[in-house]
C-alpha cells in the first residue's frame, strides 16, 4: 500500500483555520449590521405572540346561482385570499373555513388592517363594458331632460398598448376624437390613432333632414326604467353607490359609478352589456414608469381574452364620445373608463391618477383572479396575544431548561470540549436571531409558536452534530493517537455522519413545510433553517475551533485532565515493551 504523499491533508479539511473562523465572524457581523441598520431589531411576531385583526366573512348566493355555496366554492375563496394577503407582504396569515358559508382571516398585528378587509372579501368581478352615457354624479334636476356629456369636465385614464411609441406625428387621424380631456375620458395618445373610414349609421354619416324629423319611439319598459333609475342615481351616497346595478346580469345593460381624475369627483354611467370578463384577464400588476414619471396597472389577457379584446376595440374605435370610451367595472364600480382610438390586443394598461398603493392593490385583485362567491363581513375584532404570550413564556421556559440539562451533560461528561460545544451554541443561536429578525421585513416571515418550537428542536440537533465529532475524536485517542492527529483523522468519519443527518432533518422539514398550511409550515421553516445553520457553524466554527485548540494550546493539545481529551480518563493503555525472543537451536551442532 502506498503511502500518502507528504503534506498531503487525508481528512480533506481546510488548511487555515484562521480563515474560516474570519469568514463566519465577518459573517456575523454583516447580519448584525443589517439588522441595526434597517431598524428591526427583534424578529416579527405571528398573530398568536403580537395579535392583530380577525375578520369574518359570510357567504352570500348570487341572484340566479342559488347552490354556488359549496365545498369546491368555499376553498377555491380560501386560496385566492391567502394569496392577496400574501401578495401585500403579509406572512402567517390564516384563512380557513369556518362551517359551511363562513370563512375566517386572521392577520397579524402590523398589516394595513383596512386594506386587507377590502381586498379579502373583495369579489374581484371584472367586466369591460362599452360606456353608452356619462354625466356628473348627483341626481340630475329635470329627469324629461337625458343628460348630456360635458366634453371638458374631468378626464380619465387611458388604455394603451403598452408597445406603442410615445405620441408622434399628432394629427395624422382624420377620422377620430380629439385628444383633449373630456368627462368620458382622457383620448388615447395621437400615435395610437389610426385612420379609420366613418361607419354607416354612426353620429354623422349622415345630416337627417331637418323637415323630416321622425318622433323617437317610446322605450321600453326595463330601458325606462334603466335610464330612471341612472337620472336619480346620486354617487356622492355611498349605499347608493353599492347598490347601482345590483342584480344586473353581464349581459344587460347597468349603470354604474366612478371617481373622476381628481379622486374626489363623482361620475355616473350607463354602460353596455360586458364584452369581457375579468377571467380573460392572464394576469395585471401595478408598476411604475420611469419615462412617463407615473404608475400603472398593467394588463395582460389570455389568448381567448386578447381575441374579444381586439374585436371589442375595433368595435369602439369608429364611435364618437362617449361611446368610444369602455368602463372597466370592478365589483360595480367603474375603476377606469379609457377611451378607444386603435384596435389594441395582447396586452393593455390603465393609466390615470394612481398612487404605488392603489396600483398594485388594483393589479394585485386582478392578477389573483374573481372569487367564487360574494362575502359580506360579519365581523372584525382585535385578537389580543395574552394567550399566545402565556404560551410562549411557558414554551422558553421548557427550552431553558432543556438547554440547561444540555449545558450540565457537556459540562459533566465532555469538560473542557463543553467550551467548544457552548460557543458554538452560541454562534447558531445569533445567527438564527439575526437572520430571522431580517427575514421579517423581507419576506415576511413571523416568528409564531410553532416556529419558536422548531428553534428548541434545533438545539439538539445542533448538539449532537458536536457530539458526533467529539465521539470520533475520542475513538481515535482511544487508537493511541495524539491529538492533533485524532482532530485531522475523526473529521472525515464525523463530517460524513453530520451531512447525512442534517439532510434527513432538512428533508424532513421541506416535505412538512410542502404538505402543510398556516403554523405548522412555522415549524418546518424553522426546523429547516436551523438545520441549514447547524452545517455552516460546524464546518466553519466548530471543527476550525477544534484545530487552532489543538495545535496552539497545552491544554487541549498534552490532553488536561479537564480537556475531555485525557487519555487515561479515556482508557487508553500504554504501549507494551516487545522483546526479540532467540530461540533455541533444535539439534546440537556437530564438532
Amino acid at each position: 500500500m502506498a503511502a500518502p504523499k507528504k503534506g498531503r491533508k487525508a481528512s480533506g479539511a481546510p488548511g487555515r483555520p484562521g480563515r474560516a473562523l474570519a469568514l463566519i465572524t465577518i459573517v456575523i457581523l454583516a447580519l448584525a449590521g443589517g439588522m441595526f441598520a434597517s431598524g428591526h431589531t427583534t424578529p416579527r411576531l405571528g398573530i398568536d405572540l403580537a395579535g392583530g385583526t380577525s375578520i369574518t366573512l359570510k357567504a352570500q348566493n348570487e341572484p340566479g346561482q342559488p347552490n354556488a355555496i359549496n365545498k369546491t366554492n368555499m376553498d377555491t375563496a380560501v386560496s385566492i385570499m391567502e394569496r392577496r394577503v400574501n401578495g401585500m407582504g403579509v406572512s402567517e396569515s390564516e384563512v380557513q373555513t369556518q362551517g359551511d358559508d363562513n370563512i375566517i382571516v386572521n392577520i397579524p398585528k402590523g398589516t394595513n388592517s383596512k386594506q386587507a378587509r377590502e381586498q379579502v372579501g373583495t369579489t374581484a368581478k371584472l367586466y369591460f363594458r362599452q360606456v353608452l352615457t356619462v354625466t356628473q354624479g348627483t341626481p340630475i334636476p329635470d329627469p324629461a331632460q337625458t343628460p348630456k356629456p360635458n366634453p371638458s369636465s374631468t378626464g380619465k385614464p387611458d388604455a394603451k398598448d403598452p408597445k406603442a411609441p410615445a405620441d408622434k406625428d399628432k394629427g395624422n387621424s382624420t377620422a377620430t376624437p380629439s385628444s383633449t380631456a373630456t368627462s368620458q375620458g382622457r383620448a388615447v395618445t395621437d400615435a395610437l390613432k389610426a385612420p379609420t373610414p366613418n361607419p354607416s349609421g354612426s353620429t354623422g354619416s349622415k345630416s337627417p333632414d331637418p323637415k323630416k324629423t321622425p318622433t323617437p319611439p317610446a322605450p321600453d319598459p326595463a330601458t325606462k326604467k334603466l335610464q330612471d333609475a341612472f337620472v336619480a342615481l346620486d354617487c356622492t351616497k355611498p349605499a347608493q353607490r353599492e347598490k347601482a346595478g345590483k342584480g344586473i346580469k353581464p349581459s344587460e345593460p347597468t349603470i354604474a359609478c366612478g371617481l373622476g381624475t381628481d379622486g374626489k369627483t363623482w361620475e355616473k354611467y350607463i354602460l353596455g352589456p360586458a364584452e369581457l370578463e375579468g377571467t380573460d384577464v392572464k394576469k395585471a400588476g401595478g408598476t411604475f414608469d420611469t419615462q412617463r414619471a407615473l404608475w400603472k396597472v398593467d394588463m395582460e389577457f389570455t389568448k381567448g381574452g386578447s381575441d374579444k379584446f381586439s374585436k371589442t376595440t375595433a368595435k369602439l374605435m369608429k364611435q364618437q364620445p362617449p361611446m368610444n370610451q369602455f368602463g372597466i367595472v370592478l365589483d360595480g364600480n367603474v375603476v377606469s373608463a379609457p377611451s378607444v382610438n386603435t384596435v389594441l390586443s395582447g396586452n393593455a394598461e390603465i393609466t390615470g391618477s394612481f398612487t404605488q398603493e392603489s396600483a398594485q392593490e388594483l393589479g394585485n385583485i386582478l392578477s389573483y383572479g374573481s372569487l367564487p362567491l360574494t362575502f359580506k363581513e360579519q365581523a372584525t375584532t382585535t385578537v389580543t396575544p395574552a394567550l399566545g404570550s402565556d404560551q410562549l413564556k411557558a414554551g422558553l421556559i421548557a427550552g431553558a431548561i432543556g438547554l440547561a440539562l444540555v449545558v450540565i451533560y457537556l459540562v459533566l461528561y465532555y469538560r473542557g470540549l463543553s467550551f467548544v460545544a457552548l460557543m458554538s451554541l452560541l454562534v447558531s443561536g445569533v445567527l438564527t436571531y439575526t437572520i430571522m429578525t431580517l427575514l421579517g421585513p423581507t419576506i415576511g416571515f413571523a416568528l409564531n409558536l410553532p416556529a419558536v418550537c422548531g428553534a428548541i428542536v434545533a438545539i439538539g440537533i445542533t448538539a449532537d452534530s458536536f457530539i458526533v465529532y467529539f465521539e470520533r475524536i475520542r475513538d481515535e485517542i482511544r487508537d493511541g493517537r495524539t491529538l492533533r492527529p485524532a482532530v485531522e483523522r475523526a473529521w472525515p468519519r464525523a463530517r460524513r455522519t453530520i451531512l447525512v443527518s442534517d439532510f434527513v432533518s432538512l428533508l424532513s422539514a421541506v416535505v412538512l413545510y410542502a404538505v402543510t398550511v398556516g403554523k405548522v409550515q412555522g415549524f418546518a421553516f424553522t426546523l429547516g433553517l436551523t438545520t441549514l445553520l447547524d452545517v455552516v457553524v460546524v464546518f466553519l466554527f466548530t471543527k476550525p475551533l477544534m484545530t487552532l485548540l489543538a495545535a496552539k494550546t497545552k491544554f487541549f493539545g498534552n490532553g488536561h485532565k479537564w480537556s475531555g481529551l485525557d487519555p487515561k480518563r479515556l482508557g487508553v493503555q500504554p504501549p507494551l515493551r516487545r522483546t526479540r525472543r532467540v530461540s533455541a537451536p533444535t539439534e546440537p551442532k556437530e564438532a
